[in-house]
């Protein structure tokens, strides 16, 4: 098997493995209709926990969100014939990189520089 192949077949594997985990996270999250019994401040401090759970759950669904979309862009790119060319300067990915990270889309000279672009704005 060859070196893009193998890579092609880990992120189709992530690609699985993320949306399973999408999947479980939003059946975690439906509401409950029971709600705890005995708090000292009642409803209030369970509306806080609910609204804290909620927030967590809403950053890691958006996180998970993010790497899946990375994910299918990459596997888009390999149908393409493009994977392993930074989307930006056109050159080849580093080969150590791609291993690291089947679904990068930049060499490490526009990463970097992407990176310094952000710094630089905040």
């Amino acid at each position: 098997m060859t070196e893009s192949t193998e890579l092609y077949e880990r992120l189709k594997k992530e690609k699985a493995q993320l949306l399973e985990r999408l999947e479980q996270l939003r059946a975690r999250g439906q509401p409950l209709t029971e709600r705890r019994e005995g708090s000292p401040f009642g409803k209030r401090e369970e509306e806080a926990d609910e609204a804290s759970e909620l927030e967590k759950r809403l950053a890691l669904e958006k996180r998970l969100g993010e790497s899946l979309s990375e994910v299918e862009h990459a596997l888009e790119k390999y149908e393409a014939g493009t994977y392993g060319l930074c989307d930006s300067c056109g050159q080849a990915i580093e080969q150590a990189r791609l291993e690291a990270l089947p679904q990068a889309s930049l060499c490490l000279s526009c990463k970097a520089s992407q990176a310094k672009d952000a710094k630089g704005a905040r």
